[in-house]
């Protein structure tokens, strides 16, 4: 993964994959003790916005990157070595705003259709197509440290689980991407379900035509790589941030016909970040899934039967 990717990486995963946990949570920050020396009140902030650190103590901050120089007293070339290997597990434990330190503390408890009212409410919420999301995704019951939840559940290829609700998201068991195999010589690649659930509602369809691929992170994309090659077109629908251009760059290094869907909802997006930054500066792009329902409004047209 290059230098942009891994900053991606949750801080407050990977502190909890070492075992450091905040001592005070606020609605977008929390509040350590410092990792780096002895820290009676907690003096060290990590802004989960904007992914980056603070020691109020020592006045030093910064990236994951940097953090992980620190902490372990390395190059930044080592820092990136070692993010390699963690990143895919740091993501596989973020739930509800808490990272669980040991796959032991999660149990799936069961999985059902997709019938609850209130997981149903919050996906009619964001305009998704009901039937679909009841044909592409389950019910998943689930308990953390002997709490229960449960979510919106969208199968990966390594018997994992993508989760959703309304007030969060995240994965159980192991994180992967998604393919749905149709033996088809076109492919769609989506970074989300969701964005994929909203593909299938522009189509007014609850199957694709086409065979897919949901990331369900852009830092699984090597992992697509092979079924991506098999086909002779691809379809790209990332989202317009440097992640998504990053993700398109190398699809096309490996594939021949490579079409970017993102110029159908790039215009709809760049009005919606005027105003979103207006509320909120500094916050990430919109959704896909948000652009893509927002743009079927007033323009149906994509380019190739997808």
């Amino acid at each position: 993964m290059t230098p942009d990717e891994i900053k991606q990486t949750s801080i407050r995963a990977y502190l909890g994959q070492i075992n450091i946990f905040s001592v005070k949570e606020k609605d977008h920050y929390g509040m350590y003790r410092s990792p780096f020396r002895p820290d009676v009140e907690p003096s060290f902030k990590v802004d989960y916005r904007q992914n980056l650190w603070y020691d109020f103590g020592t006045g030093e901050g910064g990236t994951i990157i940097d953090l992980v120089m620190k902490i372990n007293q390395c190059s930044f070339a080592e820092a990136m070595r070692k993010l390699n290997e963690q990143a895919i597990n740091i993501e596989s434990f973020s739930f509800h705003g808490k990272e669980i330190s040991n796959a032991g503390n999660i149990r799936i408890m069961k999985i059902l259709p997709l019938a609850n009212s209130a997981l149903l409410g919050y996906l009619a919420e964001r305009k998704i197509n009901l039937e679909a999301a009841r044909q592409q995704c389950c019910e998943v019951y689930y308990k953390v440290n002997d709490k229960s939840y449960f979510a919106v559940g969208f199968a990966n290829d390594a018997g994992g689980y993508e989760l959703r609700n309304k007030y969060f998201k995240g994965c159980i068991s192991h994180k992967s991407i998604t393919t749905i195999n149709k033996s088809k010589d076109t492919c769609v690649v989506f970074e989300g379900f969701m964005d994929y659930l909203s593909y299938l509602t522009l189509k007014n369809r609850q199957h694709p035509q086409a065979d897919i691929v949901v990331l369900n992170s852009v830092i699984l994309l090597e992992r697509a790589v092979e079924f991506l090659k098999r086909h002779n077109s691809v379809h790209v629908c990332m989202d317009n941030d440097e992640s998504g251009k990053q993700a398109l760059v190398k699809i096309r290094n490996v594939c021949g016909n490579v079409i970017d869907q993102s110029e159908f909802y790039k215009n709809r997006r760049s009005s919606r970040q005027k105003q979103h930054r207006k509320k909120a500066a500094g916050s990430q792009y919109q959704t896909f899934d948000a652009v893509l329902l927002r743009y079927n409004e007033t323009n149906t047209k994509t380019q190739g039967k997808i």
